[in-house]
């Protein structure tokens, strides 16, 4: 069986970084986007969970209102409220995030790497590539 999805949109806030009790960093955030046909627009929102690295590269480079396209699995939580009831959501869990958009001069993230004219984020040569499926070493 196939679990691959793939949405763009806008985050709906700024994304915060938080650790478990473990130290590993997570963040969960909200995408939106909207679907239009005949006139009658649906806006759609889907909770998005990001986990380590992913979660740092999330929590650096965007915000509130930033457009992202998000690669990743869709998964269900279940859990039993304090009722008693039992409760479940769909959440996305995201496997990578992408840049997408228009670049604009007052993105909420003035810490943001620079780009050469071709669009790609200089990377400095002493980078920590760990966790990246190729390493060139």
């Amino acid at each position: 069986m196939v679990n691959k999805t793939i949405i763009q949109g806008r985050l709906t806030k700024d994304p915060e970084l938080k650790k478990t009790q473990s130290d590993v960093a997570y963040t969960e955030v909200n995408i939106a986007w909207s679907e239009t046909y005949k006139d009658v627009e649906t806006k759609c929102f889907l909770p998005v969970q990001a986990w380590r690295h992913n979660a740092e590269f999330l929590c650096k480079y965007f915000g509130k209102g930033k457009e992202v396209v998000v690669e990743g699995r869709l998964k269900t939580s279940e859990w039993t409220d304090k009722d008693g009831n039992n409760r479940s959501r769909l959440i996305m869990v995201a496997d990578q995030f992408h840049f997408c958009g228009p670049k604009t001069d007052n993105d909420s993230n003035k810490d943001a790497e620079p780009t050469d004219d071709d669009g790609f984020m200089n990377i400095p040569d002493n980078a920590d590539d760990e966790g990246l499926p190729i390493n060139f070493d």
